[in-house]
C-alpha cells in the first residue's frame, strides 16, 4: 500500500535528512524531486544545494522540479519512492501569482494526491514559529505555505516533525485537529 508522508520542521533541523533516511528504508528506487532552482549568482544557496546532492546515494534519479510538481507526482510510478525536497521553495515560486491562480494551484495538486501511485516524502518548513512577517510577501508565503503544511498533515500518516536532533511522529503523539472552517 501507498504512503504520503510529511516531514516538517524548521531550517537546519535535520528534516531532509530525515526524509532521506525514510526513503532509503523503503527500499524502492528513490526518485528525489527538486523544487529549488540554480542561482550560479548566489553562491550560499549553490553550497546549500551542492551539500544535499552530495549526501544522496548515487542510484537516485534527481529531477529539478520548480513548478509542475503536480504533473511530475501525477507521472509516478508504483513501487517507486518519491522525495519532494521542498515544499517551502515550491511555494516561493509561485509567491507572484495572484491568490486565484494559487488556489488552483493547490486545488489541483491535493486532487492529484490521491492518484499518485508511489511512495511520497514531503520535506516542508515551519515558517509560523516567529514574528509576523513585516512585508506582505512575507505574509503572503507564512500563510500559504502553513495551510498547505495543515493541509497535508490530515492527509498524510505518518507526520513527522523535526526539531532538537529529534523526530517526532505527531501522528502517534498528536490529536488531529478538525478541518478548518472556509
Amino acid at each position: 500500500m501507498r504512503k504520503l508522508i510529511l516531514v516538517t520542521g524548521a531550517a537546519r533541523s535535520g528534516k531532509s535528512e530525515w526524509a532521506e533516511d525514510i526513503a532509503i528504508n523503503f527500499r524502492n528506487p528513490v526518485v528525489y524531486i527538486a523544487t529549488a532552482t540554480q542561482n550560479p549568482d548566489d553562491q550560499e544557496w549553490q553550497q546549500r544545494i551542492q551539500k544535499h546532492q552530495q549526501r544522496r546515494p548515487q542510484d537516485w534519479l534527481t529531477l529539478s522540479v520548480p513548478m509542475e510538481l503536480t504533473a511530475t507526482l501525477a507521472q509516478s510510478q508504483p513501487h517507486t519512492s518519491l522525495l519532494v525536497d521542498s515544499l517551502g521553495t515550491w511555494v516561493a515560486n509561485f509567491l507572484e501569482e495572484e491568490d486565484l491562480v494559487w488556489e488552483n494551484i493547490l486545488t489541483e495538486f491535493l486532487a492529484t494526491l490521491p492518484l499518485v501511485e508511489a511512495d511520497v516524502i514531503f520535506v516542508a518548513e515551519e515558517t509560523g514559529w516567529g514574528v509576523v512577517p513585516a512585508y506582505p510577501i512575507g505574509r503572503k508565503f507564512r500563510d500559504r505555505l502553513g495551510a498547505l503544511v495543515r493541509q497535508l498533515g490530515t492527509i498524510c500518516e505518518p507526520v513527522y516533525l523535526v526539531t532538537g536532533g529529534h523526530a517526532l511522529n505527531l501522528s502517534l503523539l498528536g490529536v488531529p485537529l478538525p478541518s478548518p472552517k472556509s
